[in-house]
């Protein structure tokens, strides 16, 4: 997985999934434009022992989803 995807491609590829994404390239306001997906999968906690085992130097993570009705998100 070393290619560098857009966020648009990278949610049309992995749909309703969470993803790791290493050294992202950010815009002002601090959400990815694009970068390269680590890990992928349909259960968060995979994810994020995944980028335990992974340390990328400057991760970020993105859920693909919608987020249901009634979800406490915690930044």
């Amino acid at each position: 997985m070393d290619e560098i995807l857009t966020l648009a491609e990278i949610e049309e590829r992995y749909k309703s999934e969470w993803i790791l994404v290493e050294d992202p390239e950010l815009d002002e306001h601090l959400n990815v434009i694009r970068g390269k997906v680590a890990w992928h999968s349909k259960d968060r906690d995979e994810v994020y022992e995944k980028a335990l085992e992974l340390r990328p130097r400057r991760p970020a993570f993105l859920y693909t989803g919608s987020i249901p009705e009634g979800t406490a998100v915690i930044l």
